[in-house]
């Protein structure tokens, strides 16, 4: 049986939901053991091996409690933590490849696990890939000495993947390189088929980090922008997630909650529990900044529930293609506002079938696949 090595530093250490990322390497590592041996590399409180599904084993590698996307390398506080966890990764790479045969890398992100691919591959013959996220290329690509490091891993990898269209055209650019576009989605069990509300009010949702990237800032000075006339056709707003702005969010909350308006603060959600969510709301809330395709947009297509979100990423091409939702012009808390009062002057029921045909572009059956057809070519 082939054995794929997968590194990632997302992966969840807990089931609490708060690592969305997280959630789906882990339904794509389950899923490929499905077809061949897999071993995850991730970072761990400690340490440490386990084994307790067939085909797969995760190998923990001690790292900072703090997450390596929250490190951050011009602040030196967090130079001891970020060198640590580092040097711990590589170790724990090469300690898999050393003790085990392996015939494939696969490296979720570019930084630092393709960086680890790379170099170890190279040392021992290993053919290694890559899978960029937006955070890879449009926020550590523009520091020009981890640019050229970037540079280096896509341009010495087999294959080269992106999690979303204008972020492939971004990594062949920057890599000179083919790369080839592949969505990350989760598994989701839904147990009920959505029951899509005909009139207003409506229920609003939003799921996801509370952090600047994910604009959830901007989300509540637009919900402090509407005007009494719009509350009216909104039955509740559900903020859930949690992160580094979450004294801002609870304030923003409670400011509006004193108002007389409908909005309800929840913590990080389980798989289950944002099923749950998504199956409530009648429109799911992106205002990010910087995107992709994130997690929640799949999640929230396979629970059939449209969405209102900024003009970032991919998310003008899917919303406009598969027609699932309204789009702001811009990313500013007053088109976001624009943006929701168009959407509570629809039902959501208009979107059914473009939200049908969306979901089924993010299948993860049909991903495992053309990750193993890529793999095999290099073995």
């Amino acid at each position: 049986m082939r054995h794929l090595v997968l590194i990632t530093t997302s992966y969840p250490l807990s089931n609490d939901g708060s690592e969305a990322a997280g959630s789906f390497v882990v339904d794509l590592a389950e899923s490929l053991a499905e077809r061949v041996k897999v071993t995850v590399v991730a970072p761990g409180i400690e340490t440490n091996l386990d084994r307790s599904r067939p085909n797969l084993t995760i190998q923990r590698f001690r790292a900072s409690r703090q997450p390596l996307s929250l490190l951050k390398a011009y602040n030196p506080l967090h130079w001891y933590a970020i060198l640590t966890t580092l040097n711990a990764g590589r170790a724990a790479v090469l300690q898999v490849v050393q003790k085990e045969s392996v015939d494939h890398i696969l490296a979720l992100w570019v930084l630092p696990s393709g960086y680890w691919a790379k170099n170890i591959a190279r040392r021992y013959n290993i053919p290694f890939s890559t899978w960029a996220l937006g955070s890879d290329i449009w926020s550590l690509g523009k520091i020009p000495v981890v640019k050229n490091i970037l540079k280096r891993v896509l341009q010495e990898s087999c294959v080269n993947f992106a999690d979303g269209f204008q972020l492939k055209e971004d990594v062949e650019e920057l890599s000179g390189r083919k790369c080839s576009f592949l969505p990350s989605t989760r598994k989701l069990y839904i147990p009920i088929e959505k029951k899509m509300s005909t009139k207003p009010p409506y229920r609003l949702a939003f799921l996801g980090r509370w952090h600047h990237n994910k604009g959830v800032d901007l989300l509540m000075d637009s919900l402090a922008l509407l005007q009494e006339s719009d509350w009216r056709r909104i039955q509740e707003v559900r903020i859930c997630g949690g992160g580094p702005m979450e004294t801002q969010v609870k304030k923003g909350a409670a400011t509006l909650k004193n108002q007389g308006r409908p909005v309800v603060v929840q913590g990080y959600l389980t798989k289950g529990e944002a099923v749950e969510l998504l199956l409530w709301a009648d429109y799911v809330l992106i205002p990010s900044r910087i995107e992709s395709i994130p997690v929640i947009f799949s999640d929230a297509m396979k629970c059939m529930c449209p969405v209102v979100c900024m003009p970032v990423g991919d998310l003008p091409y899917l919303v406009r293609k598969y027609q699932v939702g309204v789009l702001a012009k811009e990313k500013t808390d007053h088109f976001f506002v624009i943006a929701l009062r168009q959407i509570l002057e629809k039902s959501p029921q208009i979107f059914q079938t473009g939200l049908s045909q969306c979901a089924d572009s993010f299948d993860l059956g049909n991903i495992v696949q053309v990750l193993l057809a890529q793999e095999s070519k290099f073995i």
